[in-house]
């Protein structure tokens, strides 16, 4: 069973209130899983995910790239962060979307899977429709007033709490649509 970097938020918190507005704690999906899908999704290249860390405010050596992107049973492997994940997409905003003036913000040390889909919504200049689609193109259907939902704020009462399947499918579905030619079948991105 795998457990933590995806943890969002509940690492420490014992309430049962917090336990709704983060990850499982038996989480399939780890930072670690969302860094190496995103790597192939594009087609990145060690040095580039280097750059994108670095661009998004943590400095990290190619063996320490290369360790992350590792799967977990290999000699060598370490667990990704939340806050090199939050690096890594915001450095990967700044490379799509070029860096806004002023100084750059700094990684989260702690993320939810919604601020992850705002993230990539945001790197990718996506529109609610552009997600529905990658979404749709990952075998998963879902309305624009439940996408809706999970870009509101947490104070308000129609707030929805992004769940893994969502994030994986939305990762499944940037794979088809960044690599077309090289799309395998979703059993297989899955693994």
């Amino acid at each position: 069973m795998k457990v933590k970097s995806t943890d969002f938020h509940l690492e420490n918190n014992t309430s049962n209130q917090g336990a709704t507005d983060s990850l499982s704690l038996y989480s399939s999906m780890t930072t670690n899983d969302i860094l190496r899908r995103l790597r192939y999704a594009f087609d990145f290249k060690d040095e580039r995910m280097q750059e994108l860390f670095a661009s998004g405010g943590i400095n990290l050596t190619k063996e320490d790239v290369k360790y992350i992107l590792f799967k977990d049973y290999y000699d060598g492997f370490r667990e990704a962060s939340q806050e090199e994940l939050a690096a890594f997409l915001n450095g990967l905003i700044n490379v799509k979307r070029g860096k806004r003036d002023g100084p750059q913000p700094a990684p989260e040390k702690e993320l939810t899977n919604n601020i992850i889909l705002r993230k990539l919504k945001i790197a990718m200049n996506w529109q609610d429709e552009d997600i529905l689609e990658t979404l749709m193109l990952g075998d998963m259907r879902f309305g624009k007033h439940e996408l809706s939902a999970l870009f509101r704020k947490i104070t308000h009462p129609h707030h929805r709490y992004c769940k893994d399947q969502l994030i994986r499918k939305l990762l499944v579905g940037m794979h088809i649509r960044y690599r077309p030619k090289d799309s395998k079948s979703i059993e297989e991105i899955l693994d």
